[in-house]
């Protein structure tokens, strides 16, 4: 009798472009979980055929076989859930609400306020008739970023190891791509410095194997 044909492998796609801080979270997440990809670089997010994958013409996209997913974070709990016995398991055992809490932190406060001064201080000075970062600017948003590492550095310091506890989780994940940008803008990563657990956090994520393997890859500008 003749053996089944082999089944065919899964054909996993990351849609985006190497240092998109969003692409780079499904990135550190595919490597937690020890998951193949394949980078699919997106030149143009309004071309026709990205529209026909994203029609929010945004990055990143992933494609999982049939299945095509975009928003990163949508994307994120996909992955850790369908994938959750390989590699790291990323979910708690039992339903946990400092993981469902700290994800929509992330989403709501950390994200927007520390895209917001990374965009003043790296990004704008850099656009074609950039100019220098506004002093008083940088100072506001830096503010609001401070009072939000303010209420990180105060929960890890409540004996929390990670953000959902002493698992490593999802959580932690999806901080990763912007804390590392933080670490790269020295007015940023004054503000992690000055709070230790923040730091500590930090110091501990970062030094993953996982985190490890998708810096190597990133192609990085100067700091």
């Amino acid at each position: 009798m003749a053996e089944p044909p082999p089944a065919a492998a899964v054909s996993r796609k990351l849609y985006g472009y190497a240092l998109s801080s969003n692409s780079v979270r499904i990135a550190a997440l595919l490597n937690e979980k020890g998951l193949d990809y394949e980078l699919v670089v997106v030149d143009d997010t309004k071309a026709p055929e990205f529209l026909a994958i994203n029609p929010l013409g945004q990055v990143p996209a992933f494609q999982d076989g049939d299945d095509i997913l975009f928003e990163s974070r949508a994307i994120s709990r996909y992955i850790a859930t369908k994938y959750r016995s390989s590699g790291t398991d990323l979910l708690p055992a039992t339903a946990s609400a400092k993981l469902e809490v700290w994800l929509e932190v992330e989403s709501h406060h950390f994200y927007p306020a520390v895209a917001d001064l990374v965009y003043e201080l790296r990004v704008r000075p850099r656009l074609p008739g950039g100019v220098p970062p506004d002093p008083a600017v940088v100072d506001g948003l830096a503010g609001k970023v401070a009072d939000v590492l303010d209420v990180y550095d105060a929960h890890l310091a409540a004996g929390n190891r990670y953000l959902a506890g002493e698992q490593f989780t999802l959580a932690d994940v999806n901080h990763i791509a912007q804390l590392f940008v933080m670490s790269r803008t020295p007015r940023a990563a004054e503000l992690v410095a000055a709070r230790p657990h923040v730091q500590a956090w930090w110091d501990e994520i970062s030094a993953r194997p996982a985190w490890k393997k998708t810096v190597a890859a990133l192609p990085l500008p100067p700091a």
